[in-house]
Formats: structure tokens, C-alpha cells, sequence
């Protein structure tokens, strides 16, 4: 399992997802989860999966490969081709579709789940930016100011802050990266399928380029100020709340 997170802000996107591969207590593997396609100037497109690694890694080649997405259409698409967001999505969803049409019986024979779910986010020259949710049914949701975040995998853990904290009008991309690794950072303490590194990518709206692309390591120094910070944050808060006058 993983846990990836998408903040979809008044200034642009932060999303960052976990690597780890967990395929038993003895089995614990890095995969990366996060794939970028960027024509400066033109478009900016992440895609972020959760899910059986070998559904998800076909899922991506097949993307990169290119899929005719409507049946009247000449040619295939790709990221660096579809016309809108929008459309990125479905090409998204055909792609699953398609892994399963191929591969979900002889799975089920196997007793193994299909089990696949994206966070799409991005922007085209001319367009607005829009962030996605796909589901193993190559189904989709997108985000709204009502609801400026996504998550996809292990994402209980992390809810809890964004939907306290998280506001797409007042949040700053600077203090969404902040809650982003908080998110995470809860996640990491209570799942052990979830672990670094982590991979970061933020984006500012209209700029059509990656701002900001890192892997963060367990060792780095800013996540663990970050997290102790955060852990005496919330043991002052409590301490200082009043006791339950019935006692």
C-alpha cells in the first residue's frame, strides 16, 4: 500500500506521495509512485498511483505507449498530446480499464484484487488547473473549493489535519507543502506500508513548469523539525485544553 495526497490551491498544486512496496513483513520494497509530463510553456501533468504495483506500472506504460480514447478517433493519446485535463483523465480510465479487460480474470484465479487508484493534477497552456481522482473502474471524480484535496491508499491517518486546516482560498503553497508532509508524517507513524522517501512535486499556477521537485529521505532535517515540532504542538494543545469538570 502507499498514501498519496493532492492540494489543489488558489496558487497552484502541492502533492507528494510515499515509495514504499510492501508485499509482505519480508518483502519491503522502493518504487517510485510519482510520474511527471512537462513541456515548459505548454503543460505540466502528475500523475500519482496507489495499488498493486504491477496493475499501476502497466496502467503508466500503457499511458506512455498512447490509447485511442474515443472510437472515432485516428490517433492514439498520450499525456503529451490530449487536449485538456479532462481528457487527460480519460485517457487515465481507458488505460485501467484496458489493464483489466486483460488482466482481472487471470488475477481473480490467483485470488489477488484488482486494486488501482490515481491522483491526476495539472495544467494546460490556456486552461485552468484541475486535479483528479481515478478509480480502479477507470472512473473519476475532480477536486473543488469545496473539496481541495485528494487522497488515494492509506489516507485515514492523514485526513484528519487537511480537513481541520486546509482552506483552497487562505493556504498558501508554502503552508500547504507544510501540511502535506503533516499528513504524511501522521500516516508514516501509524502504517508501516507507508515509508519514505517521499516525493514532492509543487506547482504554481499559470507558470506551465515544475516549481519544485525533491525527494525527501527519513534523515531529512526540515521534515523532522516538522514532525517533533508538530508532536509538541499537540501534546501542549491538549495539556492546556481544561479537564472534564466531572471528574
Amino acid at each position: 500500500m502507499t498514501y498519496c495526497v493532492g492540494l489543489m490551491l488558489d496558487e497552484g498544486l502541492v502533492m507528494l506521495a510515499d515509495t514504499r512496496t510492501n508485499a509482505g513483513v519480508d518483502n519491503i520494497s522502493t518504487y517510485s509512485k510519482t510520474y511527471v509530463w512537462e513541456r515548459p510553456g505548454e503543460r505540466v501533468i502528475i500523475l500519482m498511483a496507489a495499488g498493486n504495483l504491477a496493475i499501476t506500472q502497466a496502467v503508466v506504460n500503457l499511458i506512455e505507449e498512447g490509447l485511442v480514447i474515443d472510437d472515432d478517433q485516428a490517433q492514439p493519446e498520450t499525456m503529451l498530446s490530449v487536449p485538456t485535463m479532462f481528457q487527460a483523465a480519460r485517457l487515465v480510465g481507458r488505460a485501467v480499464r484496458q489493464i483489466y479487460d486483460e488482466d482481472a480474470e487471470a488475477m481473480r484465479a490467483q485470488d489477488t484484487p484488482f486494486s488501482a487508484s490515481f491522483l491526476l493534477a495539472g495544467q494546460l497552456k490556456e486552461r485552468t488547473v484541475r486535479m483528479f481522482q481515478v478509480y480502479s473502474a477507470g472512473n473519476f471524480i475532480n477536486s473543488t473549493p469545496d473539496t481541495p484535496f485528494l487522497q488515494i491508499g492509506e489516507h485515514k491517518y492523514g485526513k484528519r489535519i487537511l480537513d481541520r486546516a486546509l482552506a483552497a482560498k487562505n493556504t498558501s503553497l508554502k503552508d500547504a507543502v507544510k501540511l502535506a508532509l503533516l499528513s504524511m508524517d501522521s500516516t508514516v507513524r501509524s502504517n508501516l506500508s507507508v515509508g519514505f522517501p517521499l516525493d514532492l512535486v509543487i506547482y504554481k499556477k499559470d507558470t506551465l513548469k515544475i516549481a519544485y521537485k525533491a525527494r525527501i529521505e527519513e534523515n531529512d532535517p526540515y521534515f523532522l523539525q516538522l514532525s517533533e515540532g508538530w508532536s509538541v504542538a499537540l501534546r501542549t494543545a491538549y495539556q492546556d485544553l481544561p479537564p472534564p469538570d466531572w471528574i
